[in-house]
Parts: structure tokens; C-alpha cells; sequence
């Protein structure tokens, strides 16, 4: 169905190819994962797949990509509508209509398909994703997770025999991550729809994948083969992956059920062993809160985003906001920063309220990195956005670069902040705002594109932050950053607060939120691999 032959990528001024003599082969009817670090080469291998590459994204491509008899070269990404249905990492990029049910029905509207077949695909897509309630919302309107469902839903709406999707649960929470894979399972499974889809959040997909292509970036080539066989060393792995290579367990768990059954000796040798997890920040005591609502309620028009929310953050604390999809992180997050005031209530940054703060004046307090990090980006190159940080946060010249580097390693300088990855996007946005050292951090979906290590990296400069006085808020699906980082979390649902507590008293009794080794070693009280390797150490 899908076929690279010595395919070689190079964007027009780059210094390496992106993509170096890719051979592999995708059988029809199966749900191929594609894993690498970050800025590896996933995204451009899954626009070659449609023709976006070379023929949207320029630069030169060599050797051949054949789609469904169909060589990319001659055949640009038009003449493979019919064949290829493709949602990128950012869904907005991809709307054209106002509403999620034009949204949903254009792709149909353009392949000429009866008005009946039209209607009849929007409300089972509707039901399958879950959506039927946001059918006539504006697509500005709609949070990150579920204006990715909609991108989804409006290319599935064409039924496609080959689906490609680009990180296609990073703004999803556990529970609409698991509806999405389940519907992509029966179109691979009832309809024999081939999916080609990279993601990050390895947990959330590797038991169901047919096959999985290894990216291992640094020019090394690529390798295709069963899930098995490519996570034993492959760069990037899940925690359950993790966890049976330090057990040298065989045949390697994909799944937490497969991990539970090969872990009863581990649980009984752990069951006698004290759990020697690693401290984390605590607030710093005797010290005013960085971050205050009280009662603070905010509307959209006549909807409730945050119902009477009172919420404090302190100096040294790192606290994570989870919930479903809408549920008020991000409008929590804005109404920090004054982007969105509250209708009643009061919100403060420290002894002041955010709405009386502008300019240097509120970044020397806070510092907000967006779902979208393009939004705090206007310069042409990654040297001159980090330079006009470094002078707007009055550091020393090279501040925003060293920091770039350390969560990201080398990047090339003359790059446009829109040529990145979505991974080195969001690790220029975090370096821009870390640059100014504000007491209180506000991070909107932190680890979007980011693989374990750029993830691991963030955690050791965040619990730094922490530990020399910082408060650190961060509203995240992503449950094994918060296991991992988190020193409490707050529950939010409908705009109101269900849960707040230390990280361990709330994830591990939560079937929706708990990391996969909790799950995996459950009733015994370890969050992450780390907190087992010290322990078996």
C-alpha cells in the first residue's frame, strides 16, 4: 500500500537531511506507529505519505514514495484526497469552516458525495468520537483536545483507505485518547482502513500497533518490524517497555495487562523493600502564595468555563492541572495571566491583580507558554527569537539559547521558528519564558512532541525552578509527566475543582489517571521506573 525506496529528505537551507535513505514497506490493513526522537523526521515521513512533501513544504526529495500504485513525485497532494486523509499536529492549521458540522462535512462536500451519505457519516462520527454535544459550536471555541477530535473526525468523515495521523492524542486526556484509538481500531480491524499515525506518548498506542517504524534521527537509517522486536533498543520507549527491559523480562510486555502477569516476583521482591522515592519540592513555608482565586468564576457567553475555583499556589510547589477535555485548565490558566477575567471573584499574582499589570511589570511575575507556542513567537529565525528574549528579560546574551539547548540539544540557529517541530516549538516557547526566571510558571500541555529524554530534561529543569523558590502550574493529559513531576494535583470537572491533594494520594486511586507502573505493580506504591530501580538498587 505504502512504499519508500531510499527516500531521502533535505529542506532548502538545512544543513542535514531530515529523512536519509528510508526503504520500508507498509501492508494494507494495518496500523503502522512511527517513533523517533524529537525532530527525528516523523512529521516529514508521514507528509511524504500525501505529498505535502516536497510539494507544499519545498526542499528536494530523492528516491521514490509510492502510494497505492501512485508515484508522490508526479502526483501531488490533491490527486491523493481520494486515497490519503491527513491531520496534522495542529489541528487549527487544518480547519477551513466555522463550525464542527460544516467542519466535519467538507471533506465529503469536496468528493462530490450525496447530501444522505454526507449526513449519515457526520452523526456516526459524531457518536464514534464522542462529539454529538459540540455539533454546533464555533471551532474557536473549542479546547485543544477537542478541536482535535474534530480534525480527526473531519478526515474520517471521507473514509479514506489510508489515515495518517501526526501526534493525534497529545491534547487528548486518557479517556478520549482510549475512545479514539478504539474507533481507529475498528476502521483497521471491521474496514481494512491502513493507519500510518506518530506519536509520543508511546503508553497510549504500542499494544495496538501491526508494525512499528523506528526513527533514530542522526542520520541512522530507518528500521520497520513487529512492536516486539523494535522496542527492545529502541531510542524512545514507554514505561512499561522501561520496567521489562530492567526486569529482563521475555517476551517484552506491550501492554500493563501482559506487564502484570510477568511481574508477581517483582511485586513480592518490592513488597519487602521500602520505597526510597526521590524527594520532591515542597512549598517553601511562611510564604505568601504566588497565585490566589477565590470564588473566581469566568463565562464564554452563557457557559460556565470556572465555577466559584479557589486555588492557591506557593513559592517551591509544582502542582498539575488534569481533568477532561474542556474542563477549565487552559481558561484557568488564562484568567492567571489576565488574558480572560473572571466575572466575580478575585484572582491575584501576589499582592496584585493581573488585569492591573502589563509589560515587564507581568512577566517579572508569570510567564504563560500557550497550547499554541507559535503564539509567543514573531521573529525569522531561532538565533534572533532568542536574542529578543534574552534583551526583553534583561538577561545575559545566550540565556534563551543555553536553555533551549539543554531541553532540546542542538538546534540549528538560522532555522524559522515555523520550520520546527512541534517538540522544538514548544522547547524555544519554554525557553523564551524560562529565560525571564518569573517566581510562577504557567504551562499549558508542557510535553506536545516532546520524546522521554526532551521530557525527562524538562522535569530535571522544572524541579530546579522549584527547588530555588519557583511555583510551577501545569495543565496536562500527560500522567507520567505528573507522576514524574508533580508535587500535587488538582481535579477539575466541569469548571470545578473534584480533587486536590498530593500526587500520590490522587493518581494512584484514580483508574484514569494513574501511570502505567502504578498499575503494573498496584497495590504496592511506586508512580514511576525510577522510584523501581532505586528501590531494586
Amino acid at each position: 500500500m505504502i512504499r519508500f525506496d531510499d527516500v531521502s529528505v533535505t529542506y532548502t537551507d538545512a544543513i542535514a537531511p531530515a529523512l536519509s535513505g528510508v526503504d520500508l514497506q507498509i501492508i494494507e490493513g494495518e496500523l503502522c506507529l512511527v517513533v523517533g526522537p524529537t525532530g527525528s523526521g516523523k512529521t516529514t515521513l508521514l507528509r511524504a505519505i500525501n505529498g505535502l512533501v516536497p510539494h507544499f513544504s519545498g526542499g528536494t526529495l530523492s528516491g521514490r514514495v509510492t502510494v497505492a500504485g501512485r508515484d508522490t513525485a508526479t502526483h501531488p497532494p490533491r490527486e491523493l484526497a481520494d486515497v490519503v486523509g491527513f491531520v496534522a499536529q495542529d489541528p487549527m492549521s487544518g480547519f477551513v469552516t466555522d463550525t464542527v458540522e460544516d467542519e466535519l462535512a467538507y471533506g465529503m462536500e469536496c468528493l462530490g458525495l450525496p447530501p444522505t451519505t454526507m449526513r449519515r457519516r457526520v452523526e456516526e462520527t459524531l457518536d464514534l468520537l464522542g462529539i454529538a454535544e459540540l455539533r454546533d459550536r464555533p471551532l474557536l471555541t473549542l479546547s485543544g483536545g477537542q478541536r482535535q477530535r474534530v480534525a480527526i473526525g473531519s478526515v474520517m468523515t471521507t473514509h479514506p483507505a489510508i489515515l495518517v495521523l501526526d501526534e493525534p492524542t497529545s491534547a487528548l486526556d486518557p479517556g478520549s485518547a482510549e475512545e479514539v484509538f478504539a474507533a481507529i481500531q475498528r476502521l483497521v480491524h471491521d474496514l481494512g482502513v491502513t493507519v500510518v499515525l506518530a506519536e509520543h506518548r508511546l503508553e497510549r498506542v504500542i499494544q495496538y500497533a501491526d508494525s512499528v517504524v523506528v526513527l533514530p534521527g542522526a542520520g541512522q537509517p530507518a528500521r520497520i518490524g513487529s512492536p516486539s522486536e523494535m522496542m527492545i533498543d529502541a531510542p524512545v520507549a514507554p514505561p512499561v517497555v522501561q520496567l521489562g527491559r530492567m526486569a529482563d523480562w521475555a517476551p517484552l510486555p506491550l501492554s500493563v495487562r501482559d506487564a502484570r502477569r510477568a511481574a508477581a516476583p517483582l511485586r513480592a521482591r518490592l513488597a519487602h523493600t521500602a520505597n526510597p522515592r526521590m524527594p520532591v519540592p515542597s512549598p517553601l513555608s511562611g510564604m505568601d502564595p504566588l497565585l490566589s482565586l477565590t470564588s473566581a468564576t469566568v463565562m464564554y457567553g452563557d457557559v460556565v468555563a470556572l465555577n466559584a475555583v479557589t486555588f492557591t499556589v506557593g513559592p517551591g510547589e509544582i502542582v498539575a492541572l488534569m481533568g477532561r477535555n474542556g474542563a477549565g485548565k487552559s481558561t484557568l490558566l488564562s484568567t492567571a495571566v489576565g488574558l480572560k477575567p473572571a466575572a466575580s471573584g478575585g484572582v491575584r499574582l501576589g499582592d496584585r491583580e493581573p488585569a492591573q499589570l502589563r509589560g515587564r511589570a507581568l512577566i517579572s511575575r508569570v510567564g504563560l507558554v500557550p497550547q499554541d507556542p507559535v503564539d509567543l513567537m514573531c521573529a525569522d529565525s531561532v538565533h534572533d527569537e532568542c536574542s529578543s528574549a534574552d534583551r526583553d528579560a534583561d538577561v545575559a546574551a545566550g540565556t534563551t539559547q543555553g536553555i533551549l539547548t539543554r531541553l532540546i540539544g542542538p538546534l540549528d540557529p538560522s532555522m524559522h521558528p515555523r520550520d520546527l517541530s512541534e517538540g522544538q516549538r514548544l522547547s524555544l516557547a519554554l525557553a523564551i519564558i524560562l529565560a525571564a526566571s518569573p517566581p510562577l510558571i504557567l504551562l499549558d500541555e508542557p510535553t506536545r512532541g516532546l520524546d522521554y529524554s526532551a521530557k525527562s530534561r524538562l522535569v530535571e529543569t522544572l524541579q530546579d525552578m522549584a527547588g530555588d523558590g519557583h511555583a510551577v502550574v501545569l495543565a496536562t493529559h500527560d500522567v507520567e509527566l505528573v507522576a514524574e513531576l508533580a508535587t500535587r494535583v488538582v481535579v477539575l470537572a466541569d469548571g470545578e475543582v473534584v480533587a486536590d491533594g498530593p500526587t500520590a494520594d490522587v493518581v494512584v486511586t484514580s483508574p484514569m489517571f494513574a501511570p502505567q507502573v502504578a498499575k503494573i505493580l498496584a497495590p504496592l506504591p511506586y508512580l514511576t521506573v525510577a522510584d523501581v530501580a532505586r528501590a531494586i538498587a
